[in-house]
């Protein structure tokens, strides 16, 4: 795996999906998937001590190089702010973005993108300085609130504060290691960003007893991956690959047992892991595409807990990203 980055066209200029190969092809050809991720977002994705990428959103990469090519080491990591990150997919400088990005109508239809499901539920939510001694985003009022720019948090947070009567003032960052360290630094009383960020950013904190994130959530943020409009085959197989890994869980298959389940006689198993059926033909790759998946990089309660749940300093309870039938909202379409 290697981070690369490279600009093809300029900003603002978009390549019609019709005018480009197709992705799979073009990912084939160059064997290894660019996939645009954050820089800097512990638990999502960021580097660590080994200088690899780490986190839920690279872990999403690694199953679609696996589905993809047979490897899931076969990525380049592109990090991407916030503000480049559309035109980036757009151009063609990666082939999927899997950035903690916000799947709304408007860049739905309006930015040549397409989200191809949620690989995270969140919302925004408030962190403060715990020596203020404020217990509710309803307390805010008139206070100086840190977000970033270039994200749905803006907008959020005008609603947010216009329907309950309130005011507050913006100090608005360019990325995340800057809103923090502004948040640190006494430039706000308040950092506003999706709760999975403030969970990340708090433990940034050289003490991270310092801040106290609040409980009300103000917005729905599904965070997923997005590929270019006009490529159903690419589109169908990250689809897929992350649906792959929510059957995977629902079905008890997981990274350590994946080699004992080919032995089931579970119809819905052998369907996954390519003993009965080819699913992965239609999408152009081999039919073992789910198994090299699960092998390498595992269900989804394998990513989540690693990453950011019990297994990880995070400890963030799975909530409405646990499955339909253990309370959450996490669902995938079967495979047959």
């Amino acid at each position: 795996m290697k981070t690369v980055r490279w600009l093809g066209v300029g900003i603002g200029v978009l390549v019609p999906a019709m005018a480009m190969a197709s992705t799979l092809e073009t990912v084939q050809e160059r064997d290894s998937v660019r996939c645009g991720v954050n820089a800097a977002q512990p638990g999502f994705s960021s580097l660590a001590d080994d200088d690899q990428y780490r986190g839920l959103d690279t872990d999403v990469c690694r199953a679609i190089a696996a589905a993809a090519l047979g490897d899931a080491t076969k990525v380049d990591f592109v990090p991407l702010d916030s503000v480049e990150r559309f035109t980036a997919l757009q151009s063609g400088e990666v082939d999927v973005l899997s950035r903690t990005t916000t799947w709304t109508s408007s860049r739905d239809t309006t930015l040549g993108m397409n989200f191809t499901g949620v690989s995270y539920y969140d919302g925004q939510a408030f962190m403060v300085a715990s020596d203020l001694g404020v217990q509710s985003a309803k307390e805010l009022d008139g206070a100086a609130v840190c977000t970033q720019s270039g994200t749905t948090s803006e907008l959020n947070l005008s609603d947010y504060f216009r329907i309950n009567g309130m005011t507050y003032d913006t100090v608005v960052f360019d990325a995340p290691e800057q809103s923090i360290a502004g948040f640190e630094a006494g430039r706000c009383d308040v950092l506003s960003s999706d709760a999975s960020q403030l969970y990340a950013q708090r433990m940034q904190l050289a003490d991270p007893d310092m801040a106290v994130v609040l409980p009300e959530i103000i917005s729905k943020e599904p965070l997923g991956p997005a590929v270019r409009q006009g490529d159903d085959q690419w589109f169908n197989l990250v689809k897929w690959s992350l649906f792959a890994m929510l059957n995977a869980e629902e079905l008890g298959i997981t990274q350590a047992n994946v080699d004992e389940q080919l032995n089931s006689e579970n119809p819905d198993v052998m369907r996954l892991l390519g003993q009965d059926g080819d699913f992965g033909e239609p999408m152009g790759i081999n039919t073992d595409w789910a198994y090299q998946i699960i092998k390498q990089v595992g269900n989804y309660a394998d990513i989540f807990d690693r990453n950011v749940g019990a297994d990880s300093d995070f400890k963030i309870a799975r909530g409405l990203n646990a499955l339909w039938k253990d309370g959450g909202i996490q669902y995938a379409p079967p495979i047959r």
